[in-house]
């Protein structure tokens, strides 16, 4: 048969095949780069941007389950679950499969070898043990749940006395804790709208530890959500699971819905997501807001948000939560079981492709309304240096930024300089070496550059903006998600052909309209949706021509 599965540990004869790859980080072949399957990342990319619609369609079958709404799986969110490259890895064996030569797939993964052995043209070889790897998670669960649930109780007291900032009526942003944000009314996410509208408050989400929530709760106009919630609850936490019905356990998917359902009760994910939407609750029904506003990514806890918002009247209005990019499958309403009953009732979208691209996903017209960006300046002019240092923003993903400074490395080699940025809120630790030197001065605060180099995150819009030439590093293992809108996107690159594309300029330094991307902040818009009638904000208006071309 075309494909040879086996584990890392049941090698084949090196005969016996004429190409290898290996999934879910099973380590490689001693050969190297020898035999190893040509533009392995593109095909990656590939499958897993055709295997979307499988995504949402068992996202949203799974969604309207009990538990299923703490779970990121069901919401198809690419960046808190691995799903989607998993059935990526079953559609990339499916067409290795049908190919003439053999190749060896190394998978020590437990579910996905069972899955895998399951498909045509596979012939597979004996299955990794499931019993160790099960016991393992299951029990860091217990751990990480427990740990959560003692955090949890603790917190909920330390900060009771915050409540003191709410009054009914209150317009609140509900945010996550950023380290941008500070007590003078800057939000990272909301820039400085509580400045300019000195009423409203600001709440902070469930993951923001007692320390920080202290520190901006010192403004006295910014609470904590944890303050709201019951200390036994949190406690009961520790039996918090993601639990699919048995008809989602076999099939096609079966043994990718057990890895999921797994994976997601081996941590305290679960269990945070049920904390959120019982502090939320509460909130609500003793605070009475006015109106509540937040950075929207239409995940699990923002459903149980509009649904309890909705049944208690409050005004639910959804800002954009930076970018949205033809990776983020969680933005579309696909995967909603219930529709748009638990989606906000206005969504603020940054700027007309964006715009575009939430009504092309499901977002009603008339609930989509142009606020305007926050966190991304008009820049002045080119910035472009073709003589400058490449930038190197570190992911958020610690395999990613490995690989950033591997191809780094490469291009430092050829006698380029390199300027490596560490992620702010994921740091990681490196040595500057020749011809690469560290920097914490964000890519908005570069001069004159000649390349950027990232793979997740919103640093290649920012370079598209500038004008820089951007390289969009793709992954062999997992899926660089791309931020950018269609039609916008930077060069896909991948380790093997990322230092040479930007030492020779594959890229060319085209500056892309801002405005054909995002607006400025639109402050009339910005007070009826604070303090009018939503349903009458500026701005819900049909889609320019741009927008149109944008969505199709």
């Amino acid at each position: 048969m075309p494909v040879l599965l086996r584990h890392f540990r049941d090698l084949p004869a090196s005969s016996k095949y004429d190409a290898w790859l290996s999934v879910t980080g099973t380590p490689p072949l001693a050969d190297g780069e020898k035999r190893k399957l040509p533009q392995l990342a593109a095909r990656l990319e590939r499958a897993f941007e055709a295997e979307r619609e499988t995504w949402w369609t068992l996202g949203r079958a799974l969604a309207g389950e009990p538990s299923a709404e703490f779970a990121h799986m069901p919401t198809a969110g690419t960046f808190g679950c691995d799903f989607g490259v998993m059935l990526a890895w079953c559609r990339l064996t499916r067409e290795l499969g049908q190919e003439a030569s053999k190749t060896l797939v190394l998978c020590d993964d437990p579910w996905l070898f069972r899955q895998l052995a399951t498909l045509p043209g596979v012939d597979a070889g004996k299955a990794p043990s499931m019993f160790p790897v099960t016991l393992r998670l299951a029990f860091r669960g217990w751990l990480a749940r427990t740990k959560v649930a003692a955090k949890l109780a603790a917190a909920t007291l330390q900060l009771r006395s915050t409540r003191r900032v709410m009054v009914a009526g209150d317009a609140v942003i509900l945010v996550y804790g950023h380290p941008a944000s500070d007590t003078n009314g800057k939000d990272a996410y909301f820039g400085d709208l509580m400045k300019k509208f000195p009423g409203l408050k600001r709440l902070l989400h469930t993951d923001c530890d007692v320390r920080q929530a202290r520190q901006l709760g010192a403004g006295n106009q910014t609470a904590s959500l944890h303050a709201w919630g019951n200390p036994f609850f949190a406690l009961s936490i520790i039996f918090s699971f993601w639990c699919p019905t048995g008809k989602h356990l076999s099939g096609a998917t079966g043994w990718l819905v057990r890895r999921a359902q797994a994976m997601e009760n081996s941590g305290g994910g679960v269990a945070m997501n049920r904390w959120q939407a019982h502090c939320q609750d509460r909130w609500m029904e003793a605070a009475k807001p006015g109106r509540v506003l937040w950075p929207w990514e239409n995940h699990g806890w923002e459903r149980n948000l509009c649904r309890a918002g909705r049944a208690k009247k409050i005004p639910l209005i959804g800002y954009q939560h930076t970018v949205i990019g033809p990776h983020q499958f969680n933005y579309a309403t696909a995967t909603n079981p219930d529709g748009l009953a638990s989606i906000p009732d206005v969504v603020v979208a940054d700027g007309p492709a964006y715009r575009a691209e939430m009504i092309a996903w499901g977002v009603p017209e008339d609930r989509v309304v142009l606020g305007g960006a926050f966190r991304f300046p008009r820049f002045s002019g080119r910035l472009y240096d073709p003589t400058g240092p490449v930038f190197v923003p570190l992911s958020a993903v610690s395999a990613a930024a490995t690989l950033q400074l591997e191809v780094a490395k490469k291009i430092a080699a050829n006698g380029r300089a390199v300027v490596v940025k560490p992620h702010p809120m994921y740091p990681y630790d490196f040595q500057a070496q020749t011809n690469i030197s560290r920097s914490d001065t964000s890519l908005a605060d570069q001069n004159g550059l000649s390349a950027v180099l990232y793979s997740t995150g919103t640093s290649g819009l920012e370079a598209r903006l500038m004008g820089i030439p951007a390289y969009r590093l793709m992954l062999e293992d997992s899926i660089a998600i791309d931020v950018l809108p269609a039609g916008y996107g930077a060069l896909a690159v991948t380790c093997e052909s990322a230092a040479e594309s930007v030492i020779g300029g594959a890229a060319k330094p085209e500056q892309i309209a801002w405005d054909d991307i995002l607006c400025d902040p639109d402050w009339e818009v910005w007070k009826t949706l604070l303090s009018g009638d939503i349903d009458t904000a500026p701005g819900n208006s049909a889609p320019s021509s741009n927008e149109t071309k944008q969505a199709s």
